[in-house]
């Protein structure tokens, strides 16, 4: 059931812009004129501008840039991605970590938590994620697919592609993706991606898929030691960008690929995936599970897995690990 402060909001959309009465507003949300007063006043705290009249009531003049669900929703054209449960909060430690404990509790397929700011954000490999507040889109997604656990690390190429749709959507910006899932433009990195699964028995019980993109991060907060490494829209550009616009447009393209992960055209979005890359041809060094493998990225599987040829011509599967490209070597496969 959407909080008070939900249907408060979707009583001003209703009325597009016209002022609506303190009694008016008690009646449909079955409270108090008093206690409407306190609910527009905590909406003003959080950066809403609403006109007040003792005679005409209460008029939302503007919104503030926040991923509030109500705004999420709005025009949103997808079937249950952001139309379940969307929790929403300024600060959070992770929203992987959210949304894993709302997944162990049962919260259904969909869900999707979004913070404006995280102060524990974290990437692959147990590394950090900047979530500066305000700038970004810091979400994750609770999925229930059937299917085996071998099968899960479809699921990042899945989503990578996704994003790499919704950004060139709306940026019209080449956004390259590289193996296993990182976002680039130009060179640097502009989004990733973190899948969490927790299995049961020989299926996957849930995942919870987040991502973080830098949409208006300006270079100057960004950490010393990624500034060579890191980019965002807004860099890469010098315009700033609608986080709502480009989250529906993620939800969108995301909810797509995963109707057809659902029902077995992985090849189709293999080949998109292949479309979007450069690892594929590209002399690498990767380092995997201890181990450090120098070569020439031949393919990747159908199981997402990188397939390299080292200089003596021996072949490695590549389940998981860092790869650091060289020079882009024409691929005459």
């Amino acid at each position: 059931m959407p909080s008070t402060k939900e249907q408060l909001l979707s009583f001003f959309k209703e009325v597009q812009g016209q002022w609506i009465s303190g009694e008016l507003l008690g009646e449909k949300l079955q409270v108090s004129r008093n206690a409407v007063w306190k609910h527009i006043r905590k909406l003003k705290g959080e950066g809403y501008v609403i006109e007040s009249s003792p005679r005409k009531g209460y008029l939302l003049r503007n919104y503030p840039d926040l991923l509030l669900p109500v705004a999420i929703r709005e025009g949103l054209s997808t079937k249950i991605f952001g139309q379940e449960m969307i929790v929403h909060e300024g600060t959070m430690a992770s929203t992987n970590t959210r949304a894993r404990e709302l997944a162990a509790g049962g919260a259904a397929e969909g869900t999707i938590v979004v913070a404006e700011c995280q102060t524990g954000g974290r990437g692959r490999r147990g590394r950090s994620w900047f979530s500066p507040s305000g700038c970004g889109i810091y979400a994750s997604m609770i999925l229930r697919p059937i299917m085996s656990p071998v099968e899960a690390p479809r699921i990042t190429l899945a989503i990578s592609v996704a994003l790499a749709e919704a950004l060139r959507e709306q940026t019209s910006l080449t956004a390259i993706i590289r193996w296993p899932n990182d976002i680039f433009i130009n060179e640097k990195k502009v989004a990733g991606i973190l899948t969490e699964i927790t299995t049961e028995l020989d299926g996957v019980d849930y995942i919870v898929a987040g991502f973080g993109i830098n949409i208006n991060t300006p270079r100057e907060i960004l950490p010393a030691d990624v500034r060579d490494k890191a980019t965002s829209l807004f860099l890469e550009t010098g315009r700033t960008f609608s986080r709502l616009l480009l989250l529906r447009s993620c939800l969108v393209w995301w909810e797509r690929y995963y109707a057809m992960f659902a029902r077995g055209d992985f090849a189709s979005i293999m080949n998109r995936w292949k479309e979007f890359t450069d690892t594929i041809g590209r002399q690498v060094t990767v380092d995997a599970a201890g181990r450090r493998v120098a070569g020439r990225v031949v393919d990747v599987d159908q199981e997402g897995v990188l397939l390299v040829v080292d200089d003596a011509g021996t072949r490695h599967r590549i389940f998981s690990g860092d790869v650091t490209p060289a020079v882009l070597v024409p691929d005459n496969r």
